[in-house]
């Protein structure tokens, strides 16, 4: 079956937090599954820059603080998605600006913790698939502050609304999607879909396909809305959308088997670098 990624025109999945800053300036965070890797990409260079050594096997994802100092990679595990193996039980923590991992949270059990997004209160969600939950972490303490149940098994994926009241996970074993209170802790919606899909939320309609590299994993939106990066796991390539026109601008080489990705803007230090 041909592989396709959908994006939508207002996809409140892939938008940045308010007060993210506007301009392209960062960097293109690439968990690299294959060597077990962060990846540092700056996509201006069309290049990976250097490649962090994880704790564990396997990081699948990773996210950025919203001040673009540090990155969090789930250690998912060394199994895909309902298969037996190593289950995962940490996330690290790299510092961006020092190029050091600096910290292991240990989320106290097995988990295969996997996608990560901070929400609008500054804590970070990750989905922790073999108790059907998301983790809420302070990064302030690096350590496990909630568990929200998601209502069915294997949640992979995570997308927060801008205002921080709701959460989806897609679940691979059932096929569904999740909506989820944030607030109540409580499932108000499960619904089918077949599709890997950044949809309107309004209308819920799917808008665009758009064809990549095989097998398409994760997507993250630059700041100032201009750019589409999709992560390509079986051709170890970063597909760069140009949103104006809906086409593929441009691939690029990363690790081998490419899964998660973030943006990290630079700090305040590395931008007064980069103006020099």
């Amino acid at each position: 079956m041909k592989q396709a990624l959908v994006l939508a025109a207002v996809a409140a999945l892939s938008t940045p937090l308010a007060g993210a800053p506007a301009s392209p300036g960062g960097r293109l965070l690439v968990a690299n599954k294959g060597d077990h890797t962060l990846g540092l990409v700056e996509p201006g260079a069309g290049r990976q820059v250097a490649a962090l050594a994880e704790s564990g096997v396997t990081a699948h994802e990773v996210a950025a603080s919203p001040d673009g100092r540090f990155a969090y990679l789930p250690i998912y595990g060394d199994a895909g998605v309902g298969r037996p193996g190593r289950d995962g039980t940490t996330i690290d923590v790299f510092d961006l600006g020092a190029h050091r991992r600096v910290a292991t949270i240990d989320l106290g059990r097995p988990e295969r913790p996997h996608a990560a997004r901070f929400g609008r209160d500054g804590r970070l969600y990750v989905t922790t698939e073999l108790t059907s939950t998301i983790t809420v972490i302070d990064p302030r303490t690096n350590s496990v502050v909630d568990r929200i149940p998601t209502g069915q098994a294997e949640s992979h994926m995570l997308a927060l609304s801008r205002d921080g009241r709701r959460a989806w996970t897609s679940n691979v074993g059932p096929g569904t999607v999740s909506a989820i209170d944030l607030a109540a802790k409580k499932v108000v919606a499960v619904t089918t879909t077949s599709q890997v899909a950044v949809v309107d939320l309004k209308e819920w309609k799917v808008t665009r396909a758009i064809d990549v590299p095989k097998a398409p994993q994760e997507v993250v939106v630059r700041p100032d809305g201009r750019v589409a990066y999709v992560s390509c796991d079986a051709s170890g390539k970063v597909a760069a959308i140009d949103l104006a026109t809906w086409a593929v601008d441009r691939l690029i080489d990363a690790g081998p088997f490419v899964d998660g990705l973030a943006w990290a803007p630079l700090s305040r230090d590395e931008g007064r670098r980069a103006e020099e």
